[in-house]
C-alpha cells in the first residue's frame, strides 16, 4: 500500500474518531445507547440481519464467483427469467450484477435490517408475557423467525418481480417498510444514515479518485430501477408491519408517516415510471409517478393509523379495516401484474440465429446481431406516443431454450463505447466466458465501418461474426472518394472515382504505407492519413 494511501486513512480514521468521541461527550449517554439496543435485541446485536447478510454475501463471492471476480460475476443463470426456469426465480433475490451493486444492498440491510429487526424485537412486547415462556417468545426462536421471513420475502420479491430482476434490494425496501410503520422519523434518519455509511466505505475503497472527461456509455439512472419490485417489497414490509401494529395496539402518528412515506418515495425514485420503447430507449412518466408517490404517501400513512370507527356502518366496516383493505389490495395488484410476463415462454428462439455466426456453451447460444425483434420484451403502444408494435434487439444475444432466456445482453451502443465485453455464462456449479470485440474506423464527416469478434473467451482470437456497410470519407483527393470496408478478419481502404473501384488495400500496419487507386495511404498509430502530390489529409481514426 503505498504511503499516501496511507495517510488519507489515517485522516479519515481521526476525521470520524474526534466527530464521534464530540458526539458522546456532548450527549453523555453513560450506556443508555447499549441498554436502549438490548431492550430488544439479544446482547443488543441484530443477529438475523448479520446472518442474511452473510448469505448473500457468500451467494455473491462463492455462487456467482465474485471472489475471482468481483466486478463482473456470473449474472445470467440467477435472473428471474420466469416461472419457466425455477432456478432463476429461486436465486435471483441473492443474486447481484456486480460489486457496486451487491455493496449497496448489504449496506442498506445492515442501516435498514437493523431497525426493522428492532421493531420486530428479540423478545415479547406484549405485557404479561415473558421469554423463554413458549417457542414464540423464545429469543432464539423469534431471531430465526426473523430470518426466515427474511428469506421469504427474498423469494417473494423474485417470483412477482416484473421481468429478469436480480438483486436484493426488493427486500431492503421491505425492510424499510417494516420499519417506516413502527419508526417513521427514525427512518428518515436511516435514510441520511445510509448516505453517510456509504461514503465512509467509497472513502476506504478509494481514499482518492482522478477522473477525466470521456465519451461513454450511459443510460438514464431510471432505467435501471426495478420499480415496480421495489414497490413490491415496500408493500410487503408495509403490510406486515401494520399488522404488527394492529397487534401490538400501536398506532403511529399520521403525520409523521406520510411525510416519512412521501420523502423515503421521492429520495429512493419510486417516482420514477417508465417503459421501454427499444434497444436503449426508455420513456419516463414523471408527472404520473410523481402523482402516485403522493397517493402512496396518503395510502401508507391510512392503513397504519386509519381509526377504528365505522365507515359502513350496515355491514360492520371500519375506517381501518377499509385502509388496510386498500394496502393488500395494492399489494396483491403489485404482485399479480407480474404473472403474465412470468408466465411468458419465448416463442422463437433462434430468432436472429440463422443469419448470425453463434458460439455454443453448454446450453447457451450467443451472438451478435442488429435490428431483430426482441423476444422477450413485448412493445407497449401508447396513444399519441411514438411507440411501435415491434421492439428490436441490437448487440450480443443471449438465448438458451432450457431456461427461456432470449436477452439482449450487451447492446450496441455499450459495445460501441467500451470497444469489448464479457459475456458469463454458467450455472449453480460451473461457469464460463465468451467475449465480445468490436474495432470501428471512423472517417472524416462522422461515418463510421466496423467489424465485430465473438467466441469463448479462453480462445486465443475471437472469429468476425459482423460485418457493417463501407464508410466513405466526405474528403475527396483530386477527385477520388476513400471508403473504409470490413472483409473478412480485416480492414480495406477502397479507393473510387464516379463509382468506379480504382483500387483496394487492406490496412497498412502501423508504421508503413500502401498506394492504393493514386492514392499513398499511410498508418500512424489509430491514425490513417491519405497523400497525393501535396496534399495530406487524415481520412480515418480506429477507435481505442
Amino acid at each position: 500500500m503505498a504511503d499516501w494511501a496511507v495517510a488519507w486513512y489515517v485522516v479519515l480514521a481521526v476525521g470520524v474518531l474526534v466527530s464521534l468521541s464530540t458526539l458522546i461527550a456532548l450527549a453523555r449517554p453513560g450506556g443508555r445507547w447499549g441498554r436502549l439496543a438490548r431492550k430488544r435485541l439479544v446482547l443488543g446485536v441484530p443477529w438475523g440481519t448479520l446472518l442474511v447478510v452473510a448469505v448473500v454475501a457468500a451467494f455473491y463471492l462463492f455462487v456467482q464467483d465474485g471472489l475471482a471476480n468481483p466486478y463482473n460475476p456470473v449474472t445470467i443463470p440467477f435472473r428471474a427469467w420466469g416461472y419457466f426456469y425455477p432456478t432463476g426465480m429461486l436465486t435471483a433475490g441473492f443474486a447481484h450484477s456486480g460489486l457496486g451493486h451487491v455493496t449497496g444492498n448489504l449496506l442498506g440491510t445492515l442501516v435498514f435490517g437493523t431497525l426493522a429487526e428492532y421493531a420486530w424485537s428479540h423478545f415479547p412486547r406484549e405485557r404479561g408475557r415473558s421469554s423463554f415462556s413458549s417457542l414464540r417468545t423464545n429469543p432464539f426462536a423469534r431471531i430465526l423467525a426473523w430470518t426466515g421471513g427474511v428469506f421469504a420475502a427474498t423469494v417473494l420479491t423474485s417470483l412477482f418481480a416484473l421481468g429478469p430482476v436480480i438483486g436484493f434490494s426488493g427486500v431492503v425496501f421491505a425492510f424499510v417498510g417494516f420499519a417506516l410503520i413502527r419508526y417513521p422519523l427514525s427512518t428518515l434518519v436511516a435514510v441520511l444514515v445510509s448516505g453517510v455509511v456509504s461514503l465512509v466505505y467509497s472513502s476506504l475503497r478509494s481514499p482518492t479518485l482522478q477522473q477525466t472527461a470521456a465519451e461513454s456509455f450511459s443510460r438514464p439512472w431510471w432505467a435501471n430501477i426495478a420499480i415496480q419490485g421495489h414497490a413490491l417489497g415496500l408493500f410487503i414490509g408495509v403490510t406486515l408491519a401494520i399488522a404488527l401494529c394492529y397487534r401490538r395496539s400501536i398506532r403511529p402518528n399520521p403525520t409523521h408517516l406520510w411525510l416519512a412515506a412521501l420523502v423515503f418515495a421521492v429520495d429512493r425514485g419510486l417516482w420514477a415510471v417508465y417503459i421501454i420503447e427499444g434497444s436503449e430507449t426508455f420513456r419516463l412518466f414523471r408527472a404520473l409517478g410523481t402523482a402516485l408517490v403522493f397517493l402512496l404517501a396518503a395510502l401508507i400513512a391510512s392503513g397504519a393509523a386509519a381509526s377504528t370507527r365505522d365507515l359502513i356502518a350496515s355491514i360492520d366496516l371500519s375506517r381501518r379495516e377499509a385502509a388496510y383493505g386498500l394496502v393488500l389490495a395494492s399489494l396483491f395488484a403489485l404482485a399479480l401484474v407480474a404473472v403474465p410476463l412470468n408466465l411468458f415462454a419465448v416463442d422463437d428462439a433462434s430468432a436472429g440465429i440463422d443469419d448470425a455466426e453463434p458460439t455454443e456453451v453448454g446450453d447457451y447460444t450467443v451472438f451478435y446481431a442488429e435490428g431483430v425483434e426482441n423476444q422477450f420484451i413485448p412493445a407497449v403502444p401508447l396513444p399519441g406516443g411514438n411507440s411501435t408494435d415491434r421492439i428490436n434487439a441490437s448487440g450480443v444475444i443471449v438465448v438458451s431454450e432450457e431456461r427461456n432466456i432470449w436477452w439482449e445482453e450487451v447492446s450496441k451502443s455499450r459495445l460501441a463505447a467500451r470497444g469489448t465485453a464479457t459475456v458469463r455464462l454458467g450455472g449453480l456449479t460451473w461457469h464460463e466466458d465468451v467475449r465480445a470485440n468490436r474495432t470501428t474506423w471512423r472517417v472524416t464527416g462522422g461515418n463510421q465501418t466496423y467489424n465485430v469478434r465473438l467466441g469463448p473467451a479462453a480462445a486465443d482470437e475471437q472469429s468476425v461474426v459482423y460485418r457493417a456497410e463501407r464508410a466513405t470519407a466526405d474528403a475527396r483527393i483530386d477527385g477520388r472518394n476513400v471508403s473504409i470496408q470490413p472483409v473478412e478478419a480485416r480492414f480495406d481502404v477502397v479507393v473510387s472515382r464516379n463509382n468506379d473501384t480504382l483500387g483496394r488495400a487492406a490496412i497498412p500496419a502501423n508504421g508503413t504505407e500502401t498506394t492504393v487507386g493514386g492514392l499513398t495511404v499511410e498508418r500512424d498509430e489509430r491514425d490513417l492519413f491519405v497523400e497525393r502530390g501535396e496534399t495530406r489529409v487524415r481520412i480515418a481514426q480506429r477507435s481505442r
